[in-house]
C-alpha cells in the first residue's frame, strides 16, 4: 500500500472543495482512496464559529454533542456516535476562529466521490473524510474516519476460520479508521499544509453503496460505556 501526502496552498473558508482537490491533484488512477482532512471539508461547508471567551466556547461545544463530560484538560464529548474531545471544535489552523466537523461527513464524501470520479474518469474510487483522536490511556493522536464513500468501511471476519480451523467469533478489522491513520501519519498535524493524501493499493473492497455508520457501536454495549455513566 503506498500512502502519498500532497502539499496544497492554504484553503480558504467557503472555498470550492472539488476545484481545491483537481487542482492540486492532477489524477487519481481506478482504485484509489482519497483522503481528505475534515478541516477543509468543514471550512468549505462554512462551519465555523468566534468566541468571546471561555464560557461561550463550552457553550457552542454542548451545543455541538450529544454527551459532554468534563475532564481536566477538555470536555469528553459523544458526536456522530464518537467520543472525541471537545466535540472535534479546534481552534488550530483556524486562522482566529474555531473551525467545527462539518455537518454530514457521509453526504460530503459521497458528495466528493461523484463529482472526482467524474472529473478523473474513473470507476473504483474511495473517499476518506478524516480527523484526529486520542485512544485512552495512549499519548499522541491517530487518524479517525469521519465518514468515507466508495468503500466498504470495516472487513467481518465473524464465522470464518483462524489459522488452526478454529471458527473466529468476534474479530472485525476497522478498514475506514486504519486507512485514516496512515494517512494522518503523513498529511501531518502542524504546519505542513498537506490536507490530502492518496492512498493506492489499499486491501479495501470498494462498493457503489455503503452502509454509513456499520462502524458504530451503542453506547451500552461498548467496553468504553461505563466511562459515560
Amino acid at each position: 500500500m503506498k500512502v502519498v501526502p500532497v502539499r496544497t496552498r492554504v484553503f480558504k473558508e467557503s472555498a470550492g472543495l472539488v476545484e481545491f482537490i483537481t487542482a492540486h491533484i492532477p489524477s487519481l488512477v481506478d482504485g484509489s482512496v482519497l483522503a481528505v482532512t475534515s478541516k477543509i471539508v468543514a471550512l468549505s461547508e462554512g462551519r465555523t464559529a468566534v468566541v468571546s471567551n471561555d464560557e461561550e466556547k463550552e457553550k457552542l461545544i454542548r451545543s455541538e454533542s450529544e454527551r459532554a463530560i468534563p475532564t481536566k484538560y477538555v470536555t469528553l464529548t459523544v458526536k456522530d456516535g464518537m467520543a472525541m474531545a471537545n466535540a472535534g471544535i479546534d481552534d488550530s489552523n483556524g486562522d482566529g476562529k474555531l473551525v467545527l466537523l462539518p455537518k454530514d461527513s457521509y453526504k460530503s464524501a459521497a458528495f466528493l466521490r461523484t463529482e472526482l470520479a467524474k472529473h478523473y474518469g474513473v470507476k473504483e474510487l474511495g473517499i476518506l473524510i478524516t480527523d484526529s483522536r486520542v485512544a485512552p490511556l495512549r499519548a499522541g493522536v491517530v487518524g479517525v474516519a469521519l465518514g468515507y464513500a466508495g468503500f466498504s468501511g470495516v472487513h467481518d471476519y465473524r464465522g470464518t476460520p483462524d489459522i488452526f480451523g478454529r471458527p473466529m467469533n468476534i474479530t472485525q478489522t476497522n478498514v475506514a479508521d486504519s486507512l485514516a491513520t496512515a494517512a494522518t501519519v503523513v498529511m501531518g498535524e502542524g504546519r505542513e499544509q498537506q490536507p490530502l493524501a492518496v492512498i493506492e493499493e489499499a486491501p479495501v473492497e470498494f462498493l457503489d453503496t455503503i452502509t454509513p455508520y456499520e462502524l458504530h457501536i451503542a453506547i451500552e454495549d461498548d467496553m468504553y460505556g461505563p466511562l459515560f455513566a
